[in-house]
């Protein structure tokens, strides 16, 4: 199976629902044949335009960040990651404000994050997977309802989609026919998030759920499944994981 890890945004993750991914990740190390993050590894608050001119500029925080990704990936035993826009952050900071950086391969973003030494494969335009794309979801434009999102994504790419990016966790099908016959179902999930809601201090309201995702190889192709966190936990073939 493949382990699809929702947006994290360190240090705004919520620390108890990672340690229990990590956790599941070990429990089940045999059958996992990847572990995807679907981008947002990172916050990149320091980095973000609405912070220019803020003193979230001037945190120095950054590197602290990058080495709670490092330690985060290797707990999770990360195999995959995809670009996405808080991690494109990286690359639109240096651009407004140190261009002369941008050919510095020590500030290109699969570098800075460690990539290479953590043997994590980098995926800047989705990865595919049989008849799967699995991509940030800033790609095409959101939905408030679960599960929108990533069915428009199918629309667009022809493909099943799994995507990040809204926080929401959802499924949705799409079944086309003609004359009467069914001819082709895709799936759209989105995986939710693992931020802590106590560190998220620039919303009011949030329609955002915690979770991850698996898809199960089935045939040619694989089968989606969501697991949502519920009263701090998530089960998993009958087995809690559970935290305060």
């Amino acid at each position: 199976m493949i382990v699809l890890i929702p947006d994290l945004q360190i240090p705004l993750h919520d620390k108890q629902f990672v340690n229990a991914l990590c956790q599941f990740v070990a429990d089940h190390r045999k059958r996992i044949t990847r572990v995807v993050t679907m981008g947002d590894e990172l916050d990149f608050t320091s980095m973000g335009r609405w912070s220019e001119s803020t003193p979230l500029a001037y945190t120095r925080q950054l590197g602290n960040e990058r080495n709670q990704w490092v330690k985060i990936a290797e707990d999770l035993q990360v195999t995959d990651t995809i670009r996405s826009n808080h991690t494109d952050r990286l690359a639109t900071g240096i651009m407004r404000r140190l261009p002369g950086l941008l050919d510095v391969p020590e500030f290109e973003l699969p570098n800075f994050m460690g990539l290479p030494e953590l043997d994590i494969n980098w995926h800047p335009h989705g990865l595919r997977l049989a008849d799967w794309i699995l991509l940030h979801g800033d790609e095409a434009g959101t939905s408030q309802i679960a599960g929108t999102t990533s069915r428009n994504l199918c629309t667009k790419t022809g493909l099943n989609v799994a995507c990040g990016h809204v926080h929401r966790a959802g499924i949705v099908p799409h079944t086309t026919s003609i004359n009467g016959r069914l001819t082709r179902t895709l799936w759209g999930m989105e995986v939710g998030h693992a931020m802590d809601y106590k560190k998220v201090t620039y919303l009011k309201t949030m329609n955002w759920q915690q979770a991850f995702g698996i898809l199960y190889p089935n045939g040619r192709t694989y089968s989606p499944h969501l697991v949502p966190v519920v009263n701090k936990s998530f089960i998993f073939e009958q087995k809690e994981y559970k935290w305060r």
